[in-house]
């Protein structure tokens, strides 16, 4: 007997805002290759989340975020499915203007292997796996079975009117219809905000894990890995 399952592309979910008392409809839509401007402003935003530098500022060896960019639309774009693929990721529009993401990733599909070979697709050469180490040196050994957020982001001015909420509400709406029950998300130690509003969605800490090296390199004790059912 075949399954049939229907992808809703667009969910329209109508917020009140907390300025002026109106109502605002926020549209959450799969991303397309050509949102790839958008989605790597946004996981740049994400992977520095208040610090000098982040993850693409070593593994592209510049702090130029032009160049940083321009390579990130590439690592979006690749034939490989590495978890920053735009077909991972949800983006929320408000009065016709992107405002947000979200990506949601299979570990058995979208891991530390797929993420090398596309950087290499991309033409990034040399000791890929030395410049790396920083992270998967504190990184946690994820099940196959959990569906893996990352890059929660809203863009400046857009924050408090639910664009998160809706986002991670056609996610979980997604995941299940896939038929994954967990999902978890890495954030920094130290990280407050984010780990509050992970929880704020029913997201707990279950691990803790911290490292010298990534200390070193980005002034932050570690990582914490939340999880929620769904």
């Amino acid at each position: 007997m075949i399954k049939k399952f229907f992808i809703i592309t667009y969910v329209t979910i109508t917020y009140q805002t907390n300025k002026n008392g109106l109502k605002m409809s926020i549209i959450i839509k799969r991303a397309k290759e050509e949102d790839k401007t958008f989605l790597a402003k946004m996981v740049l935003q994400s992977s520095r989340a208040g610090k000098k530098i982040g993850l693409f500022d070593i593994i592209f060896e510049t702090e130029n975020d032009s160049k940083i960019i321009e390579q990130l639309e590439k690592l979006i774009t690749t034939s490989i499915k590495n978890h920053c693929h735009f077909s991972n990721f949800l983006i929320a529009e408000l009065d016709g203007k992107d405002v947000g993401t979200l990506c949601s990733y299979e570990p058995r599909i979208s891991n530390k292997e797929t993420f090398i070979e596309a950087l290499k697709e991309i033409g990034q050469d040399g000791d890929i796996s030395k410049r790396l180490e920083v992270f998967y040196n504190c990184d946690f050994e994820i099940n196959n079975r959990v569906l893996m957020f990352d890059f929660m982001e809203e863009l400046e001015g857009f924050i408090d009117v639910g664009v998160l909420k809706a986002l991670m509400q056609k996610s979980i709406l997604t995941a299940r219809l896939k038929g994954y029950r967990i999902g978890q998300t890495l954030v920094e130690i130290g990280s407050l905000e984010s780990i509050l509003l992970y929880k704020k969605m029913g997201f707990k800490e279950i691990k803790a894990k911290e490292c010298e090296l990534y200390q070193e390199q980005f002034g932050r004790k570690g990582l914490v890995l939340l999880e929620m059912g769904f």
